[in-house]
């Protein structure tokens, strides 16, 4: 059994994802690279207007089109700091692409046009183009327009595009017909309700923008290694598989392996929360450790509440771990709680449970050193602890 779940587990990877494994992703080009020359100009405005340092105005300016007024350009960064862009939104356009200076302003201000009547706010387009600077460049015609008019199309509306944009505009750049359309056809295959297909493209957007043939190898995948297609699971897995490289996926089988994980245990895992499979292995590595340390908790466990992989150590596991020793240490539990209940609940449920009834034999102090991390935590808990006398 264990054999045929080990060779399950690693055939998932026959066929690794393209893209992922590229070896061509870091070459160099071997074309002559043309002397750059700098713009005088352009560079005190960069320097003056910008805070650029004089090296990197010097680069930005070099690239600014020779045919351009150099005039232009302060009227394009008094335009866009018009329209909510702030001094480090604009060095980030600036340093992507330094032809923007030369740009219309007629060009500039119809684009921004299309974005405000999605609903979007000047300080949202100005976020939005700061993050994904290939905005400003792509083709209105060729490419942003007809993305929008296929959205309002699979959306039904202005806003519900603006609210996807909002969480991915890389959706305004994407080649849609060959990720979305066709992906968001494939899970309706699936016999998933289209209101269901549509809350996980607004809430994992990346999972759609992965070509057809891809999407349909790790919808392949989820359903063969056993993840109910009608679990809120299922999307997860996908996404899991659609961004796990084959030896991505056989370093992490080796990890929990050697940690003393079953193939059958890692299968429970993954159905159970394929999300925590996005982890790299050295972060799961350093969080099952971290665990099996405690001496309170085995493979078996985390394989029962595998959650608990998805929680920080500093700031949730490691403080909730101290204040059970400490309260094992008074002899005031019997026994420590299960995992579960140990991570899942929120600070203030914890702090019910296990730490307001032991107040008096703990005191503030030890709880606040043993418990919380970081300053706005230790105000809150202090009032806590205050409410509770």
């Amino acid at each position: 059994m264990i054999a045929i779940a080990r060779k399950n587990l690693s055939r998932l990877f026959i066929n690794p994802n393209p893209f992922l494994c590229n070896s061509n992703v870091l070459s160099f080009s071997t074309r002559r690279v043309k002397t750059l020359i700098p713009n005088p100009e352009i560079c005190d405005l960069l320097i003056n207007k910008l805070r650029f340092s004089p090296e990197s105005a010097s680069l930005a300016s070099s690239r600014f089109p020779k045919y351009r007024d150099p005039q232009r350009a302060d009227l394009v960064l008094s335009f866009l700091k018009e329209n909510s862009f702030t001094i480090t939104q604009l060095q980030k356009v600036v340093v992507f692409n330094p032809r923007v200076l030369g740009f219309t302003i007629e060009g500039i201000k119809s684009r921004l046009k299309v974005f405000h009547e999605l609903g979007l706010s000047s300080e949202e387009i100005a976020k939005m183009i700061s993050n994904n600077q290939s905005i400003l460049n792509s083709s209105m015609a060729n490419k942003i327009i007809p993305n929008l008019l296929m959205l309002q199309g699979l959306l039904g509306s202005n806003d519900d595009v603006a609210r996807l944009v909002k969480r991915c505009p890389r959706a305004f750049l994407a080649d849609l017909e060959k990720t979305v359309m066709p992906n968001v056809e494939i899970l309706k295959k699936c016999s998933m309700p289209m209101e269901r297909i549509l809350h996980l493209l607004y809430i994992r957007p990346r999972t759609f923008l992965v070509k057809s043939d891809t999407m349909m190898k790790s919808v392949e995948k989820a359903i063969e290694i056993g993840v109910p297609l009608t679990s809120s699971a299922f999307v997860y897995a996908v996404t899991v598989f659609n961004h796990t490289s084959e030896g991505m996926w056989e370093v992490k089988l080796r990890i929990l392996r050697d940690l003393g994980f079953s193939d059958e245990g890692i299968v429970t895992m993954f159905r159970k929360q394929p999300n925590v499979f996005t982890a790299s292995g050295h972060k799961l590595k350093n969080k099952i450790e971290f665990l099996l340390a405690t001496g309170k908790f085995s493979a078996s466990s985390i394989v029962t509440c595998p959650a608990a992989l998805g929680y920080n150590i500093e700031k949730r596991l490691e403080p909730r771990m101290q204040i059970l020793r400490l309260l094992e240490s008074r002899n005031l539990i019997e026994k420590w709680p299960s995992l579960s209940g140990i991570t899942s609940f929120t600070d203030y449920m914890f702090f019910d449970k296990f730490i307001r009834p032991c107040y008096d034999e703990i005191g503030e102090e030890r709880i606040i050193m043993k418990f919380v991390t970081g300053k706005e935590r230790v105000e809150d808990v202090s009032k806590c602890l205050r409410s509770s006398i």
